[in-house]
């Protein structure tokens, strides 16, 4: 038997010391970032992101992870003691409150440091100068009112409080349910602290049944019981000039979404499912710009559904980049509330067949939703909707003919591109990787992971085939969150 060399066992000895260091010394920056990126939160309202991926309540081998990902994506290496050194500068500085993509400013940093003579100062007042000495964007938070607390209510609920901060943007005063017991407030309480699907809320909840409220995270959140939109009278609870999102989905034409505005307290109402009639549907990142936000004008708004949030942000691109001349849209979905556990009676076809048992084809309204979204699409796309024995994430297939030649590289480089650029880089993900399946979509905050390794391209190379995938209930969630500070006017300033 012949001896394994020694210098090759020390050298490789050395190699697993060095490693190993290596990763220790990262672990710690990571930790003192997360300690600095409280600070710029609580403190002043900085929120940092790290291409879309949130920092605040993560843990240091998340921060790295993301790290990884982001020199993936942007093809260059991203140092963690990089983006400590630009986070402690903002400490330094008076800047308004914002959100700031660490990621971006971390890339600038690598490319134009010399050009700074690596003074991280006077780098970061040449990036965020905009945002130093000047008054925040907004002066005012604005109260907010939850009508509904079931899968969309909750984790609506859950981010809201996650995304609190000190209070300057959204609070959430009250959430209304259906009437019941005093003591159903704990079963309430104990739905919101810990979720199958999404894990345990981050942070302390306590439900109190005498009060009729609940304490999460030094948030004090009324439980309010009501059969009818306009029976509150939310003033009463010390709620003015709210934003309503209404998760029940119950009403939702003008006439019906409008009796909201009948209790007192209500200014604005906001719905998380598709709209009818002239209710507006917006999809966040493409057309909020269309919201007229004078009150005396418009008072009620739709965040859409979470399959039309995200296919348009893709066909938005694609047909601004390439001209879609037709499509289809085939929605992969996972089961909902609306399925039976076990077969029953059910008033649509095909619905009343076990959910967990069966992949069940229905209808979507993705098609008709994106044209309002798109108008330049209209009579150009069709839509289906297969239901599939899945808890959560969903997978949209877009097979669209268009208007000029191209191949797959050029198709994933204009969704890369736009996942890094321009107005839709909190709505589009770029995934390289031959493995995403859909477990690993849950919890993402894009509306839609774009998955490029599953792009297909026809020999024509005008028939192309997308796959995107979204978390059809947080990713959704964020979505309706980013339009009520819209139309709410509590957007802080933005550094992407």
């Amino acid at each position: 038997m012949v001896s394994e060399n020694p210098i090759s066992v020390r050298e490789s000895s050395d190699q697993y010391e060095t490693t190993l260091q290596s990763w220790i010394n990262d672990t710690k920056v990571a930790n003192e970032l997360i300690e600095v990126a409280g600070r710029l939160w609580y403190d002043k309202g900085i929120e940092l992101i790290i291409y879309r991926r949130q920092l605040l309540d993560r843990g240091a081998s998340s921060i790295l992870h993301k790290h990884t990902y982001a020199a993936n994506i942007v093809n260059r290496p991203l140092k963690i003691a990089d983006s400590l050194l630009l986070a402690k500068t903002m400490l330094e500085l008076d800047i308004a409150p914002a959100r700031i993509d660490i990621g971006r400013l971390n890339t600038e940093w690598l490319e134009e440091n010399g050009r700074f003579n690596g003074d991280a100062r006077a780098f970061v007042t040449a990036k965020l100068g905009h945002f130093i000495d000047v008054k925040p964007r907004s002066d005012h938070h604005t109260d907010v009112i939850l009508y509904g607390f079931g899968r969309i209510g909750r984790i609506v609920a859950r981010e809201l409080i996650n995304q609190a901060g000190n209070g300057s943007q959204l609070r959430l005063k009250a959430i209304v349910t259906r009437p019941g017991k005093p003591e159903d407030i704990r079963k309430r309480a104990s739905l919101f602290r810990k979720d199958s699907v999404h894990g345990p809320f981050p942070g302390i909840a306590i439900e109190d049944v005498e009060k009729g409220q609940m304490y999460v995270n030094g948030h004090v959140v009324k439980f309010i019981s009501a059969a009818q939109p306009e029976e509150p009278d939310y003033e009463s609870y010390g709620i003015k000039d709210a934003l309503l999102i209404d998760n029940a989905g119950k009403w939702r034409d003008r006439e019906g979404l409008g009796r909201h505005l009948k209790a007192k307290g209500v200014q604005r109402v906001l719905l998380t499912a598709p709209g009818k009639g002239d209710v507006p549907n917006i999809v966040y990142g493409v057309n909020q710009e269309t919201c007229n936000l004078d009150a005396a004008q418009e008072r009620l708004f739709s965040a859409a559904s979470c399959t039309t949030n995200a296919v348009v942000p893709v066909l938005s691109v694609i047909n601004r980049e390439l001209g879609i001349v037709r499509g289809h849209i085939e929605t992969i979905h996972s089961y909902t509330n609306d399925q039976n556990l076990l077969d029953n009676f059910h008033k649509k076809m095909r619905r009343g067949r076990s959910a967990p048992l069966n992949m069940v084809i229905t209808e979507t309204g993705a098609a008709s939703a994106a044209v309002k979204a798109i108008p330049s699409l209209k009579g150009k796309l069709t839509a289906n909707a297969v239901r599939v024995p899945t808890p959560n994430v969903s997978l949209a297939i877009l097979s669209l003919s268009v208007a000029r030649d191209v191949t797959r590289e050029e198709v994933n480089e204009i969704m890369r591109i736009a996942s890094l650029r321009g107005t839709l880089i909190e709505q589009i993900r770029y995934s390289t990787s031959t493995e995403l399946v859909s477990t690993d979509v849950i919890g993402d905050s894009c509306a839609c992971v774009y998955d490029s390794e599953a792009t297909v391209v026809s020999n024509d190379r005008r028939n192309i085939v997308l796959y995107a995938w979204y978390d059809n209930e947080f990713g959704y969630c964020m979505q309706v969150l980013r339009l009520a500070k819209h139309i709410s006017q509590v957007k802080s300033y933005r550094y992407y």
